[in-house]
């Protein structure tokens, strides 16, 4: 008979909960798509055109008085390379009293300030839209010190791409 110790017990036990967690992550990458896959991304179906879309997003930031800085079309700059990208834009804004509480934090939080949203069509012609999550942000920048902050920022980021679900 053999004896365990509570160390190769702890080590069994851990090695089946891995194993359990990879066949599970597993399962999951068989299904998930790239996008779905990326960590930290936040992805809302529109229920419009592209173009529509943007509008609509682009309305909402102004109608919540949110400082829009710019758009950047990437597939009109693919396009300049000769290059073919489904339709993509990216939507820069923020409101920088919130966004520099974060920087104050961490100042290499400004890598992901200000809010970026992406509005993105994919081959079925389904058109999304994506933000990366505040939390993850601030697990990434190792901020704790904003919680309330991070709390507003993701409730304001999950309405404004909201506002273009019916």
């Amino acid at each position: 008979m053999t004896r365990f110790t509570r160390q190769s017990l702890g080590a069994l036990a851990m090695g089946v909960s891995l194993s359990l967690c990879a066949g599970a992550i597993a399962a999951v990458a068989e299904t998930a798509t790239p996008a779905q896959a990326a960590q930290g991304v936040v992805r809302v179906q529109s229920a419009y055109g592209f173009d529509d879309t943007v509008t609509r997003i682009k309305a909402d930031i102004a109608g919540k008085g949110i400082r829009f800085f710019t758009e950047i079309d990437q597939a009109a700059l693919a396009k300049g390379a000769e290059i073919d990208l489904r339709p993509s834009k990216l939507l820069i804004f923020g409101n920088p009293p919130l966004g520099a509480q974060f920087l104050t934090s961490n100042p290499y939080a400004g890598l992901d300030w200000p809010v970026r949203i992406l509005v993105t069509q994919d081959a079925g012609g389904r058109v999304w839209v994506a933000y990366t999550d505040f939390a993850h942000i601030a697990d990434r920048y190792e901020i704790r010190d904003r919680d309330a902050q991070i709390k507003m920022a993701s409730e304001v980021a999950g309405s404004i791409a909201g506002s273009v679900q019916r």
